[in-house]
């Protein structure tokens, strides 16, 4: 694994002494910022072991509170992560062809578990889409807190339709929470792509970066979370996915606890005396 230090941070960081070797993902870090870049050559596709890998990153993350910010790219050029692994999906399907299949799933499968782990995470998620993200590629962006992506002439969404199947890891929810019913039955029942250009117009990219400013434009905008409150950072994000899935009276209630949680910590009562009298802090994560 690559490690960088920043300043401030000690090098006997839990993250970095108890991580195990990974075969598809290569670790950083630079203070509160850690990247993770994902590969799987050639064709960079997304497949179970993969995922496993993943989940148990994930839980490494959540095991240390010094963690800010999140950042996951493509380890390889050109690619974030192609789509998932279709002979993976080709053989299941094949094996429960003719199944009578239940109507209700008795658990959300890994890579639910783990998309819906990282978003109930204290730190900020980034996904870093340096190239073609299709299928479960792009449903990975759409369940991080930030899709960052690099200009060019690449391919971003949701074609599962044209194999026969629909998007499995949460791309029609996530699509319809952020761009309505009436679009994401185009873009699903189509199983339309988009350029990154189109993609931002939708709504569905906070940013795109030319190529050349793209990797200083990613350092930056994950740097500048990582300098801010990380509590009143994990309680924003609290309210606001909570709130979202709640009548609005439910959802102010949400805001008010996590308000409340806010207003008790050591940091918002430092930072907002020394705003008061011209001073400097430092949040201390308590």
């Amino acid at each position: 694994m690559r490690m960088r230090y920043g300043s401030g941070y000690p090098p006997a960081l839990r993250i970095l002494r108890s991580m195990p070797d990974y075969r598809f993902l290569t670790i950083s870090r630079d203070g509160g910022v850690v990247t993770c870049a994902m590969a799987n050559p050639p064709r960079h596709t997304l497949v179970a072991p993969e995922v496993t890998e993943l989940q148990q990153f994930g839980d490494e993350l959540l095991a240390d509170d010094s963690v800010r910010v999140v950042v996951f790219t493509g380890g390889g050029e050109g690619v974030f992560i192609a789509h998932y692994e279709v002979g993976e999906l080709a053989a299941s399907a094949e094996g429960q062809t003719g199944q009578r299949r239940e109507e209700t799933p008795e658990q959300l499968h890994a890579f639910h578990r783990f998309i819906l782990s990282l978003q109930r995470a204290p730190f900020v998620t980034i996904a870093a889409i340096n190239g073609n993200a299709a299928g479960g590629g792009f449903e990975f962006a759409l369940g991080c807190d930030f899709r960052l992506a690099r200009g060019g002439e690449y391919r971003l969404g949701l074609p599962e339709t044209g194999v026969g199947i629909i998007p499995g890891a949460g791309g029609t929810q996530r699509y319809s929470r952020l761009l309505g019913t009436a679009k994401t039955l185009d873009l699903v029942l189509h199983g339309q792509t988009l350029s990154p250009s189109e993609a931002l117009e939708l709504g569905l990219l906070h940013r795109v970066f030319a190529p050349a400013s793209f990797e200083g434009g990613v350092r930056d905008f994950a740097a500048n979370l990582a300098s801010r409150a990380p509590i009143a950072l994990a309680a924003a994000k609290r309210a606001i996915y909570e709130g979202s899935e709640l009548p609005l009276e439910a959802g102010l209630a949400v805001e008010q606890r996590e308000f409340g949680r806010t207003m008790a910590s050591e940091d918002a009562a430092t930072a907002m005396r020394s705003f008061l009298d011209g001073k400097p802090w430092t949040w201390k994560g308590r």
